[in-house]
């Protein structure tokens, strides 16, 4: 990475966790010294949203959600969704989400989980926002809803883990999808990281979660999406330079963003 060091845009993370809240303006700091220029912090609840627009409303180069995760969907309500759609309106806010499936924990009743995502969906198409969506053991019913109501809204898969239904359902659906620091040590990503087109790929860290190697066992922060994009640089025979350039436009015009500082 000789040079000028490549803008990179992280298009997913949590930069309102607590474990950010020690260090968090020299976690910015570093993430800019590595060249990433362009953060979306992720909401995971109406609360959530509030601090991440506040945060994103005070930081250079950060956007916001604001949704309601499946591991909370049992919260699903007329009312709370209507929290959503009032924070949404907010000029950081970029995007609605995260929603989704998540069967592997199945911390919330699936049947609420379909309801909060359903209503996500809609209300992302209504708003005319992308949806940022979140699938964990529920590849056949997160590719039914992207089938049904993927034409209303644009999507992206984040942290995306395989499954040929799912890719094809969203790719079908002109949606976006997202590697994480797991396509770092799960050899497996490699073969789904070929398979998307180059104008539909994202990269993130889902930090403080998911760090990459060589950075493994460690707090994840938005500086070492460089190993991330290396990784995918190397799986698609491409540059480094030319991933950072690739996913990064391809980020700000999913949210929006290309008329963007």
């Amino acid at each position: 990475m000789a040079g000028t060091e490549p803008t990179l845009f992280d298009s997913h993370l949590h930069l309102t966790a607590a474990r950010f809240g020690p260090d968090l303006d020299e976690v910015v700091d570093r993430a800019h010294a590595r060249g990433v220029r362009g953060m979306v912090t992720v909401a995971s609840d109406p609360e959530d949203a509030e601090k991440a627009s506040a945060l994103a409303a005070r930081t250079p180069g950060l956007w916001a959600t604001a949704g309601l995760h499946p591991h909370s969907a049992d919260r699903t309500s007329a009312s709370l969704m209507g929290e959503i759609e009032r924070l949404a309106e907010a000029p950081e806010v970029v995007a609605i989400g995260e929603t989704g499936l998540d069967f592997h924990y199945d911390n919330a009743a699936r049947s609420a989980q379909l309801e909060n995502f359903e209503a996500h969906l809609g209300m992302a198409a209504r708003l005319g926002l992308p949806i940022v969506v979140h699938s964990r053991s529920a590849e056949a019913e997160t590719a039914e809803r992207v089938r049904e109501y993927g034409d209303g809204a644009a999507g992206v898969l984040h942290c995306f883990t395989g499954g040929e239904a799912l890719l094809d359902a969203a790719l079908a659906a002109d949606w976006y999808v997202s590697f994480s620091g797991l396509i770092t040590f799960v050899a497996e990503l490699a073969e789904w990281a070929r398979a998307v087109p180059a104008h539909r790929l994202l990269i993130e860290t889902d930090a403080p979660y998911l760090a990459p190697v060589p950075r493994r066992g460690r707090r994840n922060e938005p500086a070492y999406l460089t190993h991330t994009c290396e990784r995918l640089a190397k799986v698609r025979g491409t540059s480094f330079e030319e991933a950072a350039a690739l996913t990064a436009r391809n980020a700000r015009r999913f949210y929006g963003l290309e008329d963007a500082a």
